[in-house]
C-alpha cells in the first residue's frame, strides 16, 4: 500500500466572468497534478462524457485549451472541493487532514446557480465546508474516475446529461 503524501495546493478553479454551474472533484489525482489540468488520467471519462453533454468533439487527451472552451463555451466552472490534504496515490478514499478551497466564495463571485460534485468524496467535503456557507446544496453525480466501473460511459452520459442541461449555454453565461 502507498505511504501517504501531503499534496497541495491544488489546481486553480477554471472559469469565466460568469458561470451557470460549478462542477467540483475532490482532489486532482496524480496524473492531473502532472498535467496541470483536471481529470488528466487518460482513462478518466470526465471528458468525454462532459463532450457528449454539451455537443461538443472530445478533446484529445493533451489538448488544454480544447477542455478549456468546453468549459467556457458552456457557461461552466470547474474546480475541486480540496485544495491540499495527505492522500495515497489517487485514492480518495484515503484522503485525510483535507484542506478546503474556498468554493462558497467562488459561487458567490460567479453567481453559480447550481453545483455538481463529480463523486461521493466531493459531495461530503462540499456538504461540509461550502453548503453551510452558500445554502446551495450540490447535486452528487456519478463519479467519472476509472475506478467506478459499476457506471458506463452511456449511463454516465444519461446522468450528466439530465442534470447539467438546464445550466449549459452554447456561448458560455448570458
Amino acid at each position: 500500500m502507498a505511504e501517504y503524501t501531503h499534496v497541495g495546493p491544488g489546481l486553480p478553479p477554471l472559469h469565466g466572468v460568469q458561470a451557470n454551474a460549478l462542477i467540483l472533484g475532490s482532489f486532482p489525482s496524480p496524473k492531473s497534478r502532472e498535467q496541470g489540468f483536471f481529470y488528466g488520467h487518460p482513462q478518466n471519462r470526465f471528458w468525454p462524457v462532459l463532450a457528449a453533454v454539451t455537443g461538443e468533439q472530445v478533446p484529445d487527451w493533451a489538448d488544454i485549451e480544447a477542455k478549456k472552451r468546453i468549459i467556457l463555451r458552456h457557461g461552466l466552472a470547474v474546480w475541486d472541493t480540496i485544495g491540499a490534504c495527505d492522500i495515497r496515490g489517487a485514492s480518495d478514499a484515503s484522503i485525510r487532514n483535507a484542506v478546503p478551497n474556498d468554493v462558497a466564495a467562488l459561487i458567490r463571485q460567479l453567481g453559480v446557480q447550481a453545483v455538481f460534485c463529480n463523486g461521493a468524496a466531493s459531495g461530503r467535503i462540499y456538504a461540509k465546508y461550502a453548503e453551510p456557507l452558500t445554502h446551495l446544496p450540490a447535486v452528487v453525480l456519478p463519479s467519472t474516475s476509472p475506478a467506478n466501473a459499476a457506471w458506463s460511459p452511456a449511463r454516465l452520459q444519461a446522468a450528466w446529461g439530465a442534470a447539467l442541461a438546464p445550466f449549459l449555454h452554447a456561448d458560455g453565461c448570458k
